[in-house]
């Protein structure tokens, strides 16, 4: 506690701590620990407590006057301190001012001064004739040392002094006379002689107000506080002292305010004032508590204080105060964080809190707990290729491979531990959960280099830590601040102008200014580009608020937005009439107007008042005018009786009138209505009973000359006393509400005027009982099926059993259908109602499973819900690009970069395949940026042999069986500088261990052509596999043909057992492709749009188009026709980027026109490459063009040459199919059947198989509908695997854009047979090929 002493008085100060083993006391004064050992007069007693003997205080020698806190120290735990102690010395006695001569009218009050020091006013009293004055309610001592006499008489007439007994000698003041006066004979005027003064206090001291005031008659004085008078009758904490003075014992804060003190004497009354304000010592309202924790680990000190003035805190760690720092921060106004423990911040933590008027302190211990041993087991190794795959300039985002130890890593956990470079305090980030192998690192600092390490855990322990990693962070971009002085004000009605200055842009220009402006109360904001400091925005809105704000742009992009101003635009006239002007004749002399305001939004300001003209319709010129106030209708008196007049109304604010009212006419009485008695009874009263309410009706009464103000409708139950209801003189009917079923009323019905009520007419009703039948529900609707018609509408029709059979509906029943994503969290359906037996669901998301029921309502009968129906909405291109585009440099190979991804927020599909753009210079044009393209599985892709020290940039596109998305932002990424390692200009090129010269003339990233030699070698090598090729046709051909005739009979029942057992779903997940086969019995011919080439080419475009495109075929015939499909897939490598069977429901679609001058036409079946093929360089325009996609019986002038080794690339064969929605029947890969429906039919076409030569290329396939049966295919033989090649990341070199003369492609040819009439082009589709597993069984099932 604050200590007040005086010079050579002994003081002690308290100090006491509890703990197992005994602590060690130490003193501090002032912040500085006293040496205690040496010391005369200060010493330390056994309790821990501070003597000091004889304190010493002098005008220039203050030793002992100051602030006092001891400290516990326990060796193996550490320290704390106490709150401080504040020990004051009263300074020497002397006076400030002494009691003066007075004189007062018996029954007032006086007031004798004996003003000191504050310090020393607890020390002094008075006497009175050198004798000691007791004091008491009436003679009271003020806290400044000042004497109050009340209610004075004459035994307080004498001699007084005041005395200051602060140890040593007493110190009396002046001696002075207090004179009591009789009553004067006059009356005397109202003063103060001591008025209150504001007063700031602690809570729990006393406060006090002192009033005197003198007068006579004699005053009496009364207290307020905050302007509600003050009880201190009986009150515990309010008193009146010395005849007015108000003391209020033990403050708290509910005592601040303003306090009156009024004396009063009869004749008048004066009043003063003073404030009370309330002082609140520090207190805790959440004190730190004890934490255990591990190294590296981040923790908090909770502390929350409270008091007034609001204290400041400061934390102290074992008696010496926190400096914050990048690891030691104060979070929350007063919490106290330590970032990555280290075993140094064990210890005692105190959160001190200070203000004005004291200080507390409340304290926590810290233990660092060691790691726990592990248990009896292996432990992971370290993890693999700790990589930084995004820096930013705040956070980091790590990926890693798991330890060698666990290769699959579902079980294990990740602790990142980082620091700064050269700081030895770690901190840990874990993994939120088991087997996640990635971490965001946040909070970082800009352009601060970073080491982080990461440690596995299983359930035995931590494993081995990884190699330390380096990153830095990237620096920070200056953004413009919130420009300063933003001022708006309006110019017009219409128009505001917002002004500003220029705001601090750190290290950019200002390039220009967004200004942003909203109509207060809507939540849609518009924007204006500004490139000075001002602007007027106009096209306002009259009379109305509007919120501004600005924000500046610099080369970096958007800065801080200033605060919003608002402002409201200037009002003008009201831009619309007064609504729905009624008139209504009075009398004979008057008419009553009524109307309502002009519509909202058109007032332009506050409406002051309504302009009224009126004329007589006879004459039109003469008008006569009459302003209102704001309400909302006038009486226009003195009108002539039986005259017509029109009326208008026109709104004023104070800009002026606004548009009026049209002309609207009513004509006065010819004569005025007798209202000198009551009205006569109404002539009729009907009654209409409800469940609840019953219906009055009636008719006026029958003599129409006597006025009616209005009707009295009165009713009970029994009486019609009950309630009473009164009703306009227009009005004839009224339903009278909430009323009990099955009850006699009794009703009673009065016309009325300003004379009275007239006679009553009576009638009585019983209410109708409540209890109604239920109706009985209604029959679902049955058959509800889902239609697909679009990405986004589903047609849904259903069939209504309760209708006749021709389902005409000729009621008013209505069906209302339901729907909702079919994802069983999602429990939220939209509805909509439909009078037909369908109904067109519109606004549906893309590839997107929907569920759908429906219901039908008639009258108060309803059904359940039907069974539901499911439907798919088509895919629909991707409609965002690929997100978190990021490019990284190859760990060790400079020229080589990985670029990841993440698939598209909104893909509409699934996603087949991605293409990668990249180029030196970001404004080319974008047929100018190489092409990498990419299959849909994979979202990362490295491309090798860039040029060093050199910035590329980078786009991504995604596209799905609809077509190509946007493309994304380009990322720029600037390739490292050439290591020195091989010596200057002479290092290797860096391509890997697997690389092999390209096929075509690329061999190197700029393109240096072929040798000669390579290219007659490659001629040579497709002249081989083309005649090769021949032979094999021609072998199979004739080996078929003699196995037909012998083996029909097995030929149809192996078609017939697996009938059905083997249907093809268009659907499904896992598409399995049927072998090159055709059907004939359901031809159809599609047409094509014309090509305006004569001899249209397929388009080098290598994106496959989805099946769906194809219209599909009539279903009408699906149960005669045997559906069996047997083929098979080709090796595929696991990484490979290139591989087109590996890629599922892919269907890229061809189409084949045939020529219609030779009478035997060739088909050429193109091999289809892998989009993946590095060598299609295309321009965007082409990429979805149905027109151009077809295939011609031309050499295809596509590139050969691949710059991967051939074991890069799974050898695929692929075959053709239908439609998904045509039912077909493969031929079988053995012994290939058909039904023979066409006797007519002699001759067939056979297509064999060659192995490819060329292990990057496909089997060109063909599908085509003759106009006669074609009996069999064969199926194409399983090409040799290529050898196992796995790299980590599929690659692909930078090629130029090709030169047009490449070596071509071997031509691969099917004879169709002899046809008889020009054929329009046919749909091709290539389907991926089905899992080998299913393929085996149908090979198995087919030889049986």
């Amino acid at each position: 506690m604050d200590i007040l002493s005086v010079r050579g008085a002994s003081v002690i100060m308290n100090c006491s701590s509890y703990c197992e083993t005994p602590p060690k006391i130490e003193w501090k004064k002032d912040g500085t620990l006293l040496n205690l050992v040496s010391d005369d007069r200060r010493q330390l007693l056994p309790d821990g407590s501070l003597l000091i003997n004889s304190v010493v205080h002098s005008k220039h020698n203050k030793p002992d006057e100051g602030y006092y806190q001891c400290v516990a120290t326990v060796e193996s735990l550490g320290s704390i301190v106490s709150r401080t102690a504040k020990l004051t010395v009263a300074g020497l006695p002397r006076f400030t001012s002494q009691p003066e001569l007075s004189s007062v009218y018996k029954g007032n009050s006086a007031i004798l001064n004996c003003e000191v020091n504050v310090d020393l006013a607890p020390f002094v009293r008075w006497e009175q004739d050198r004798q000691p004055l007791s004091l008491d309610d009436r003679v009271f001592k003020l806290p400044s040392g000042a004497l109050l006499i009340g209610n004075a008489t004459d035994t307080d007439g004498g001699f007084y002094r005041c005395v200051i007994e602060s140890g040593g000698t007493p110190k009396y003041s002046e001696e002075a006379e207090l004179k009591i006066l009789p009553d004067p004979e006059e009356p005397q005027s109202l003063v103060f002689v001591r008025q209150p003064s504001s007063l700031t206090k602690v809570t729990g001291q006393n406060a006090v107000f002192p009033c005197v005031a003198g007068g006579f008659p004699t005053p009496y004085v009364r207290w307020t506080k905050n302007g509600e008078e003050l009880i201190t009758e009986d009150s515990e904490r309010f008193a009146l002292r010395a005849g007015g003075s108000l003391l209020i014992s033990d403050v708290t804060e509910e005592d601040v305010g303003t306090y009156t003190c009024i004396a009063d004497n009869e004749n008048e009354t004066i009043e003063a004032q003073a404030e009370l304000a309330v002082q609140v010592p520090p207190e805790f309202l959440k004190r730190p508590a004890n934490i255990y924790a591990h190294e590296s680990m981040d923790i908090v000190f909770e502390c929350e204080v409270t008091g007034k003035p609001t204290p400041t805190v400061k934390w102290v760690k074992n008696g010496d105060v926190v400096i914050p720092s990048d690891y030691f921060k104060i979070v929350k106004e007063h919490n106290l964080q330590v970032l990555g423990l280290v075993k140094s911040d064990e210890g005692f933590y105190q959160c001190i809190a200070e203000n004005d008027v004291g200080n507390a302190q409340a304290g926590a211990q810290l233990i660092i707990l060691d790691l726990a041993p592990a248990t009896t087991g292996p432990l992971p190794t370290a993890p693999r290729d700790v990589v930084a795959t995004l820096v930013s300039t705040r956070f980091i985002r790590l990926t890693w491979r798991t330890p060698v130890s666990d290769p699959q890593g579902d079980n294990l956990t990740y602790s990142i531990f980082y620091t700064k470079e050269g700081i030895n305090r770690e901190r840990v980030e874990n993994t939120s959960r088991p087997g996640e192998t990635q971490v965001m690192i946040q909070n970082l600092m800009p352009e601060t280099v970073y080491v982080f390490r990461v440690v596995a855990q299983n359930k035995h322990g931590h494993g081995e830590s990884s190699a330390p990693l380096k990153v830095a962070t990237q620096p920070e971009v200056q953004l413009p601040g919130p420009a300063p002085n933003i001022r708006a004000y309006a110019g017009s009605p219409t128009s505001v102008t917002v002004t500003w200055e220029t705001p601090l842009s750190g290290n950019g220009e200002i390039q220009n200014y967004k200004l942003y402006y909203m109509e207060k109360g809507q939540d849609s904001e518009q924007d204006v580009d500004v490139a000075g400091l001002s602007y007027t925005i106009t096209g306002l809105k009259k009379y109305t608020e509007y919120s501004f704000r600005v924000v500046a742009y610099n080369k970096h992009g958007p800065g801080v937005s200033t605060q919003d101003v608002v402002v409201r635009t200037l009002s003008d006239v009201p831009s619309a009439a007064p609504q729905n002007l009624t008139l209504e004749a009075r009398n004979s002399k008057s008419i009553m107007l009524h109307w309502q305001p002009p519509p909202a939004g058109t007032h332009s300001g506050q409406i002051t008042g309504y302009k009224i003209r009126y004329r007589k319709v006879s004459r039109k010129s003469d008008v006569t005018e009459s302003v209102g106030g704001t309400q909302l209708f006038q009486l226009i008196e003195g009108l002539e009786r039986g005259t017509e007049y029109n009326f208008r109304i026109a709104a004023m604010t104070v800009n002026g009138t606004g548009p009026a009212t049209d002309w609207v006419s009513a004509e006065t009485f010819e004569s005025d209505l007798d209202e000198s008695r009551v009205p006569e009874v109404p002539s009729s009263l009907h009654v209409r009973p409800l469940v609840t309410s019953i219906v009055v009706s009636w008719t006026p009464p029958e003599n129409q000359n006597i006025v009616v103000r209005g009707y009295a409708i009165g009713y009970g139950i029994g009486s019609p006393h009950a309630q009473t209801i009164k009703v306009d003189y227009k009005q004839r009917y009224y339903t009278i509400e909430n009323l009990d079923p099955s009850s006699h009323y009794v009703i009673t019905l009065k016309a009325f005027n300003n004379v009275g009520e007239g006679i009553p007419l009576y009638e009585s009703a019983v209410t109708r009982p409540h209890s109604v039948p239920d109706p009985s529900p209604m029959m679902p609707p049955v058959g509800v099926q889902a239609s697909i018609l679009s990405h986004d509408t589903i047609r849904i029709t259903w069939a209504d059993n309760s209708l006749p059979k021709n389902q005409k509906i000729t009621d008013a029943r209505y069906y209302t259908v339901r729907w909702k994503t079919n994802i069983p969290a999602n429990t939220k359906y939209k509805t909509a109602n439909a009078t037909t037996l369908s109904y067109l669901v519109t606004g549906l998301k893309p590839n997107t499973l929907y569920e759908f029921s429906v219901m039908v309502t008639k009258g108060r009968r309803s059904s359940t819900w039907s069974m539901t129906a499911h439907g798919t909405t088509f895919e629909l291109v991707p409609t965002s690009p690929p997100k978190d585009v990021t490019v990284v440099s190859k760990e060790g190979k400079p020229r080589t970069i990985i670029v990841n991804w993440q698939p598209p927020s909104e893909a509409n599909g699934k996603i087949t395949g991605y293409i990668i753009y990249y180029s030196t210079d970001v404004n080319a044009e974008i047929h100018d940026w190489v092409i990498e393209p990419v299959v849909g599985n994979r979202l990362t892709h490295q491309i090798q042999e860039l040029t060093l020290d050199t910035p590329y940039y980078f786009k991504i596109q995604a596209r799905n069986s609809k077509g190509m998305g946007p493309m994304s932002e380009a990322v720029q990424f600037r390739t490292p500088k050439a290591s020195g390692s091989a010596g200057k200009g002479s290092r290797p090129v860096d391509v890997g261990p697997d690389y092999k010269p390209p096929l075509s003339g690329s061999n190197s990233p700029h393109g240096s052509p072929t040798s000669p030699l390579d290219s007659n070698m490659l001629l040579v090598i497709i002249v081989s596999v083309g005649v090769i090729t021949i032979v094999i046709v021609v072998i199979v051909a004739v080996f078929c043909t003699r196995r037909t005739t012998s083996h029909q009979k097995k030929k149809r029942a192996a078609c017939k057992s697996v009938n059905g057992s083997h249907k093809y779903k268009g659907n499904s997940k896992d598409v399995k492709p049927p072998d090159l086969w055709i059907h004939h019995e359901r031809l159809e011919l599609k047409p094509i749009d014309k090509s305006p080439d004569p001899n249209p080419i397929m388009t080098d475009t290598p994106i496959p188009r989805n099946s769906q495109d194809i219209t599909p075929v009539d279903n009408s015939m699906d149960s005669n026709i045997h559906q069996r499909r047997n083929s098979y897939r080709g090796h595929e490598s696991e990484d490979s980027m290139s591989t087109l069977a590996g890629r599922r429901g892919m269907r890229p679609k061809m189409m084949m026109p045939f020529d219609s001058q030779p009478p035997q036409p060739v088909i050429s079946a193109h091999p289809i490459h892998s989009l993946d093929n590095p060598h299609h360089h295309f321009h965007s325009g082409s990429l979805a063009s149905p027109t151009r996609s077809y295939l011609h019986h031309q050499v295809s002038p596509w590139p050969v040459g691949t710059s991967m080794s051939h074991s890069d690339r799974a050898n695929s064969t692929e075959s053709v199919r239908n439609t998904p929605s045509s039912d077909t029947m493969p031929a079988s890969s053995s012994q290939p059947c058909a039904d023979h429906q066409d006797p007519d039919s002699s001759s067939g076409a056979y297509l064999g198989s060659a192995q490819e030569e060329d292990a990057a290329q496909s089997l060109p396939t063909a599908h085509v509908r003759p106009s006669h049966p074609l009996k069999s295919f064969a199926v194409p033989a399983v090409p040799a695997a290529g050898s196992a090649y796995d790299p980590t990341l599929p690659s692909t070199p930078l090629l130029t854009q090709q030169a047009p003369s490449h070596p071509v492609h071997s031509v691969k040819t099917a004879s169709i047979g002899t046809l008889g009439r020009t054929r329009p082009p046919m749909p091709v589709v290539v389907p991926s090929a089905p899992d080998v597993q299913e393929t085996t069984r149908m090979l198995e099932d087919s030889e049986s």
